[in-house]
């Protein structure tokens, strides 16, 4: 067993240096922490990247899924579709939106939606799809409804050469530490439609739709990102590119080593350009696994949730491929710190795990 915290390889690490304390201090330098020309910066950076008009800055990635569902200004009861497989923001957000999620089974090679398990009812007025873990989803086989992209792992990822987060009404991207850029918490919505955007731009705002003279049309809230964070993000999100080509090739390293395993590896479609939030692959025997590698230092994770396994939506029925995905889905260690000793460890460690079931 491998001991001490020198010898821990840990799940994920964020790109941060001297570029982004340099940022930083200048904004505490200006004055300007929130609202500020920070965010306009980082909201065109993330605009660029997306192949958008418009990128609105905010608080976390389900914050930008919860305005952008507020913004397709859909009535209660309304149905939603959501993948059974992906983190539970995806559908919660529907849920307090006064909507209704309703689960669509994932193809368990790919772990994003399944299309032929798609059903259109009369009531169904949206398709919430996930590029999960920065896999885009088979966009020319989804239905014609309009489509809210969860694109929270999957800034840089492209699908048949246009940019995931750009692909639908509106995109939705995360933050979040373990992200390709972050900006510790935050998220941003992507859209090229310009009452889209002003709807959001205006419920982030507390649905202010000006200050001088005051005018609110309707309530809104306080989903505002701030000089501070955006800075943070700003040297990533210019580097983008570089970043997204390190992780490509860590996942490259990954998939070399562990070709000769009975593992079901990621990789995108042909045509299309993966993301690489994260390396989730799939294994019988995960969980003793996923244990064992904890044990030797090696941080690792599940891959995300099953929503029909949960309280909040176990009454929409049994979804095998959510199911299969969700009891063999393991994410190792993943970011652009992880070294080629680290990478061999690893790869040595699941080839005695699994050889040895």
């Amino acid at each position: 067993m491998v001991q001490g915290e020198s010898a821990r390889i840990r799940l994920g690490w964020p790109e941060l240096g001297e570029a982004e304390l340099a940022e930083v201090a200048g904004v505490l330098e200006s004055g300007m922490l929130t609202m500020g020309p920070k965010v306009d910066e980082f909201e065109s950076l993330i605009a660029e990247a997306c192949g958008v008009s418009h990128a609105l800055a905010v608080t976390s990635g389900t914050a930008a899924l919860h305005l952008a569902v507020l913004a397709f200004d859909l009535q209660p009861g309304d149905e939603v579709l959501v993948p059974a497989y992906t983190f539970p923001a995806t559908a919660n957000v529907v849920a307090l939106a006064g909507l209704k999620p309703v689960l669509v089974d994932v193809d368990p090679e790919t772990m994003n939606l399944d299309p032929s398990k798609l059903e259109v009812g009369p009531r169904t007025k949206l398709l919430l799809g996930v590029h999960l873990f920065g896999r885009p989803m088979p966009m020319h086989e989804l239905p014609d409804l309009p489509l809210l992209e969860d694109a929270a792992g999957a800034l840089g990822a492209r699908y048949r050469g246009r940019a995931c987060g750009g692909l639908g009404v509106a995109g939705c991207l995360s933050f979040h530490p373990r992200k390709i850029v972050t900006t510790g918490e935050g998220g941003a919505i992507t859209t090229s439609d310009d009452a889209f955007a002003g709807a959001v731009r205006q419920m982030r705002n507390h649905g202010w739709r000006s200050l001088a003279p005051p005018d609110m049309p309707g309530p809104g809230l306080n989903y505002r990102l701030s000089d501070i964070l955006c800075a943070v993000g700003i040297p990533q999100a210019r580097r983008l590119q570089e970043l997204l080509a390190t992780r490509t090739r860590i996942a490259d390293g990954y998939r070399e080593r562990l070709a000769h395993l009975p593992l079901q590896l990621p990789e995108a479609a042909d045509g299309d350009v993966h993301g690489w939030q994260a390396f989730v692959l799939q294994v019988d025997d995960r969980d003793r696994i996923l244990g064992e590698l904890r044990a030797q230092g090696i941080e690792a994770q599940i891959g995300t949730y099953a929503l029909n396994l949960l309280g909040a939506f176990q009454d929409q029925g049994a979804f095998p491929g959510a199911t299969r995905v969700f009891e063999r889905a393991l994410a190792l260690p993943f970011h652009t710190r992880l070294t080629e000793p680290e990478l061999d460890r690893v790869a040595e460690a699941l080839d005695k795990l699994v050889s040895s079931h």
